[in-house]
């Protein structure tokens, strides 16, 4: 339970420091036999900050309950 409050803490760090990325894909747009015409699209997934913030205090939120817990050994 611990390690799932630090994963999503640093989850949320990343997405509020970085609040977005982009990534390619190719398409074939003619395929012609031996010649062949692809193209690149370029998509972009963006997101608000506070979202980040929000999984940060989700994180913390689990850090605090995996601690008053006892653990089952």
């Amino acid at each position: 339970m611990k390690t799932i409050g630090i994963l999503l803490f640093l989850a949320g760090v990343l997405m509020t420091l970085y609040t977005g990325f982009t990534y390619v894909t190719e398409e074939e747009v003619v395929d012609l036999g031996d010649v062949e015409v692809t193209r690149e699209d370029e998509h972009t997934v963006t997101w608000q900050p506070f979202f980040g913030i929000g999984t940060m205090i989700i994180g913390t939120v689990v850090l605090v309950i995996a601690r008053k817990t006892p653990s089952s050994k």
